[in-house]
Order: structure tokens, then sequence, then C-alpha cells
């Protein structure tokens, strides 16, 4: 008798806190057990507007595709995608071009095995889903469910949402490397769109959410304005530039305005948008 092939089981930790499903929580999801939900309380307990800020920068996510779809771009590429939670992306972009294409990417068994609810858009588009590593470029831009889906000689809008920081140097100046390397393989007219922690204005209580994700294993790098400009060199920045997630077009057509006037010190979230020439 032949051998009978099994998948392997994967190991999803889940008595330990995880940064996407933290992520999760924090913007009213239920893909989080009770190990996230404590580093989450911890969080909160040294930074009270955690929960707000990444609900600020998910609302930015929305608005920069909602403005790159307009703009007339109809291929997006979605890396360090986290755990689906709707509106999606390709549900945003496809209420604006409903032949949008977009390709969403992660490494991470938790987001695959939730994958199948990004797969589920406009008949008239296309959206697929890639696992691999953002730290090894090349295993996204040569993945054969990419390479299906869209054209990487037209435009394409990358997004790198609260991902970078989740990159460490380890004195290689890693996350820089991969994000050009990903912007060389993208032609004129593509968009970046980025958005990354940093501790230029609370520096105690980021020091301190830096020493909560450690102890979850999730090490973080948070980057100043210089570092986080780097991403950007080269390529056009969008009005109004570099700035915090909830103050880049706040107004924005058909987004919610924000709650109130949150503080730099609350948002600690850097975001912008690019332009390839």
């Amino acid at each position: 008798m032949g051998e009978t092939r099994e998948d392997p089981v994967v190991d999803l930790r889940l008595d330990r806190a995880h940064s996407a499903r933290i992520y999760d929580w924090f913007l009213g999801g239920r893909t989080n057990f009770a190990a996230d939900r404590e580093a989450a309380r911890q969080v909160l307990a040294v930074f009270p507007s955690a929960g707000e800020a990444a609900r600020m920068n998910r609302a930015f996510l929305h608005r920069a595709v909602r403005h790159l779809a307009r703009e007339g771009l109809t291929q997006f590429l979605d890396i360090g995608t986290g755990i689906p939670t709707s509106p999606n992306l390709h549900e945003t972009v496809q209420e604006v071009v409903p032949s949008a294409r977009v390709v969403y990417t992660d490494n991470d068994p938790i987001v695959l095995a939730h994958a199948a609810a990004l797969l589920h858009g406009r008949p008239e588009g296309r959206t697929a889903y890639v696992e691999a590593d953002v730290t090894d470029p090349d295993s996204v831009l040569r993945a054969p469910e990419l390479l299906a889906t869209l054209d990487l000689a037209r435009p394409v809008a990358l997004t790198l949402n609260a991902l970078l920081h989740f990159i460490t140097d380890d004195g290689r100046d890693r996350a820089h490397a991969v994000v050009e390397r990903l912007k060389a393989a993208l032609p004129s007219g593509s968009a970046l769109v980025v958005t990354h922690g940093t501790s230029d204005f609370s520096p105690l209580a980021t020091g301190r959410i830096m020493d909560i994700y450690a102890r979850a294993g999730t090490p973080l790098q948070l980057r100043g304005e210089a570092e986080f400009r780097r991403f950007f060199d080269g390529w056009e920045l969008v009005e109004p530039g570099i700035t915090l997630a909830h103050r880049w077009r706040p107004d924005e057509p058909g987004e919610p305005g924000e709650r109130g006037r949150p503080t730099a010190a609350e948002a600690v979230c850097y975001a912008a948008i690019a332009v390839k020439p």
C-alpha cells in the first residue's frame, strides 16, 4: 500500500502573543486569543491611545488606496497584509475601479488560515494571495500567483502598511534594502504607500511598547522622520508629503472624519505616498 501524505501541522503558538492578532484586537477583530489580549492591555497601560492609533493607521490606508484608484491605478500589491479586516484593500479600491487587481502577501500561517476572506472581490476584478517573506523580496516578485494577477510592466501601487518597523536592521540597513529592491521592480507611474511607527513624539511610551513586543518574540525598530523619508528616495512625494497618518488628507472624499483632533504623541505613525517618475 502507498503512504498517505498528510499536510504538515502548523503550530500557531496561540499561547504567545502575536503582532497580527494584537493589531486585530485593536481594530475590534475576533481573531485573537488570551495572550494577544493580555499583551494589548499591557500596551494600553503604557499608551492608552494605541487602539485609536491603529484605527487611524487603517483609515489612512483606505484613504490612500482610494486616492490612487481615483488617480487611475488599477493594480495593487499589499505586502504584510495581516489578518483580514473588512473593508479590506480590494473592497476599497474595487468600489472605485471594479476591475482592479489586488495581490496580498504575508508569511504568517495565521494570515494564510484566513486568506480565503481576501479572495472574494468584484467579478470584474481579481484578487490573489501569496505566501512569501518580504525580507526575501524576490520570493514575492517571482511568485506565480503574483505574476498571474499583476502585470509588472504596468504601474502598481505597493502598500507596506505598519510592516517595516517589524524588519530590524541588525546593522545591515535591511528594511531600506528590501524597499529599494521592490521599488526597482516597478515601472514609472507606480506608487509606494508606507506607514511606520516612530518614537519621535512619545519616546518613553514607545520604548515600553517595544519591550512588550520583544517579550512576545516580535522585536520592533521604530524609525525617525529622516529614516522614514529614505524609503521614498528617488520617488516624488504626493502632497502633503510626510506627515502623521491621521493628517494625510483627512477630508479625502468618501472617508469618515477622524474623531477629535489627535495629537502627534497619540498617533506615533508616519505616513506618506510617493510616485515613481
